[in-house]
């Protein structure tokens, strides 16, 4: 007989959910099985997290991309009757170093909205103050540059402008930002030399379940089997079994956890570097919102729109300074309005 539908109760909706192993074994071996975990986890929201990004990247620069290379393409055009102009005897000294001002300005406009390298605009028209203090900062920081340069590998799913940015931003990182990096790289050579060590766990495993140690058949048995395996994962490199197997050998022995304690260190470690990735993919300056909402729409087409204006006004100022006439009254324009870039 079936149920009144005002009395039915909707079926229980469950979702799975990865849980922990049942405690057993010595704190080192729970430690160890729980860090393990963790890092599963925090690889799998990695995961998601950057599909989600990267879709979220491909809808913002199929609506955005266009309007933002048009402005890129008439600021570049500014370049050419601004340097011209220079070499003329028409304009005062005063007007020339507005003129060197307007170019400077679009070069950095370009450098740091979109990510454009015009480190040789910036070189050429720069005060040579700025000049020399640029390149003794470059020579300073030496190799520390040319490693962060040697660092930076561009993604090609990523749309020029946005792959210039990066590279932009990888040559800008701040001393401090170099010293994290260096001691996350060590952080990482240590973790590799751990990771190879495979000989360490196999030596200490083999101590623990080799049969010719069993004098009783049944155990003996069961230790030739569980030898087969490690001897199989240590054929194999395979360092992640071994240390599963150290994690679930039978009676706690202090060599065995001081093992699984170091490398949980390292798991631990590995969270810290993974915790990272993910708040830099939501909230670096690479970061994008993954929301599809009527919000996020409405500022992508105010986004386009501004774009566009921007593109149209500084195409207008393209014609204007084409000719000289034309470029003393945008200079004069900009003085009057406590201006001096576009």
């Amino acid at each position: 007989m079936m149920k009144k539908a005002d009395s039915a109760h909707p079926a229980p909706i469950t979702v799975p959910v990865r849980q922990a192993e049942q405690a057993t074994g010595s704190p080192a071996q729970q430690g160890f099985r729980q860090a393990i975990l963790d890092v599963e986890n925090l690889r799998e929201r990695l995961r998601d997290l950057r599909a989600e990004q990267a879709e979220a990247r491909r809808r913002y620069w199929q609506q955005v991309g266009p309007a933002a290379t048009a402005v890129v393409a008439a600021r570049h055009a500014l370049y050419a009757p601004l340097e011209e102009a220079l070499l003329l005897s028409y304009f005062s000294r005063l007007e020339e170093q507005q003129i060197t001002a307007v170019i400077l300005g679009n070069a950095r406009n370009l450098e740091e909205r979109f990510g454009e390298d015009e480190a040789a605009i910036i070189g050429k028209y720069a005060p040579v103050s700025h000049r020399s203090t640029a390149k003794s900062a470059t020579s300073a920081a030496g190799n520390s540059a040319s490693e962060s340069d040697s660092r930076y590998v561009p993604d090609p799913t990523l749309p020029p402008h946005e792959q210039a940015a990066a590279a932009a931003r990888a040559r800008r990182k701040t001393k401090a930002q170099r010293q994290q990096d260096a001691a996350a790289q060590a952080a990482q050579a240590d973790q590799k030399q751990l990771e190879s060590n495979t000989k360490t766990i196999y030596r200490q495993l083999a101590r623990t379940h080799h049969p010719d140690l069993e004098r009783d058949p049944e155990k003996q048995a069961d230790k030739t089997a569980q030898m087969q395996r490690i001897t199989e994962a240590y054929e194999a490199d395979d360092l992640y079994t071994l240390l599963q197997l150290l994690a679930e050998s039978g009676p706690a022995d202090a060599a065995a956890d001081d093992v699984l304690a170091r490398y949980t260190r390292a798991l631990l470690q590995q969270q810290i570097q993974l915790k990272q990735e993910m708040n830099e993919l939501k909230y670096g300056p690479n970061g994008f919102i993954t929301a599809s909402g009527k919000k996020q729409e409405l500022e992508l087409r105010q986004l386009k729109r501004d774009l566009r204006a921007e593109a149209e006004y500084v195409q207008h100022i393209g014609r204007l300074v084409s000719e000289a006439d034309g470029l003393r009254e945008v200079l004069r324009q900009l003085a009057a309005e406590g201006m001096d870039s576009i």
